[in-house]
């Protein structure tokens, strides 16, 4: 006879693996900002610190990715874009020894996601459902609510970063990017009541956030 274990068991593991999910993918931005304060009280100056502390944040996006994969035995498609741009653009920041490339990355990311999710509603189709994989379950009307949401959210990120990394100074920004992180969770778990107002099956999901590190 074969047990079988009962649905609630499943929900809660699908939970910690969101959990450690969101943990790991903030991982990255939380010891870049440790790594950046450390060499601020050491005497750099803000342009030199932020090129040093991107040798964390590609080491620590890294090794986001692999545990990631490890957790889930597949490479999210939101987190690995996100592990990806910091990759990418992590490494053009240090062989160019210019910050401002890794700035501008929150941006085009940011701007990217935006012009996909906005522009996919009036075709009808949803991407958001695809970047967020099984994370959860829901009706095509609130894919589309969530779309719309998520894609002003990426929107206004977008347009904020602009204002902020050319108008303001190093230490600035390092502090609007924590502020940001702050932001997303907090946009995150005001979508919970939405998302459970039309989940398919009967589960609580975790949180689901918008930001998927630096």
């Amino acid at each position: 006879m074969t047990d079988t274990p009962p649905a609630h068991s499943e929900g809660s593991s699908a939970n910690n693996r969101a959990w450690i999910r969101q943990a790991v993918d903030f991982g990255a931005l939380v010891a870049f900002a440790g790594a950046y304060v450390f060499l601020r009280v050491r005497g750099l100056d803000g342009r030199e610190a932020m090129v040093q502390a991107t040798w964390v944040l590609v080491a620590a996006s890294a090794i986001a990715l692999i545990v990631g994969y490890a957790v889930e035995r597949r490479l999210a498609p939101l987190p690995l874009l996100a592990g990806g741009f910091a990759l990418i653009f992590g490494g053009l920041t240090l062989f160019f020894h210019d910050p401002s490339l890794l700035k501008i990355k929150l941006s085009i990311q940011n701007g990217l996601l935006a012009a996909v999710l906005l522009g996919s509603l009036p075709l009808g189709k949803y991407p958001f459902k695809y970047l967020l994989g099984d994370s959860i379950k829901v009706t095509d009307d609130a894919w589309r609510g969530l779309t719309l949401r998520y894609g002003l959210y990426f929107a206004t990120i977008a347009v904020a970063n602009e204002i902020v990394w050319r108008t303001q100074t190093d230490d600035t920004w390092v502090a609007f990017r924590g502020f940001i992180w702050i932001a997303a969770c907090v946009f995150g778990l005001l979508q919970i009541p939405y998302i459970l107002k039309h989940l398919i099956r009967d589960e609580e999901p975790g949180p689901v956030s918008p930001d998927s590190g630096l």
